[in-house]
């Protein structure tokens, strides 16, 4: 909804918090074995989430509260898992690029 007053999601203690999460799980991320990556990004995504809802639009709030908790923060499942883990992982991607059609390419209805 370009050009609209939006609500802020975050305020700075929020966005300062996410920051120090994001910095210190990529130099975590050095140290820890790679399918460790995937997990601290669900878990930065599920931090967000928490500040969005409340001050999301129904159709993001649908997501956050439907798609986003199917999606664990878990580390990538080594073996039989795996496969069902990242087939999950791509419905999640799937749901997120859905919404943001949506909300920002919407199809004009046709005659």
């Amino acid at each position: 909804m370009a050009g609209m007053e939006s609500p802020w999601v975050l305020d700075e203690d929020d966005a300062l918090d996410l920051l120090a999460f994001l910095v210190t799980a990529a130099r975590t991320q050095v140290d820890e074995a790679r399918e460790y990556g995937p997990m601290r990004l669900l878990m930065a995504a599920h931090r967000l989430a928490e500040s969005m809802g409340p001050r999301s639009s129904p159709d993001t709030q649908s997501v956050i509260a439907e798609d986003l908790p199917r999606m664990p923060a878990l580390a990538v499942p080594r073996g039989d898992g795996a496969e069902d883990y990242v087939a999950r992982l791509d419905a999640l991607c799937g749901s997120v690029g859905a919404l943001l059609v949506r909300r920002y390419a919407p199809v004009e209805e046709r005659p």
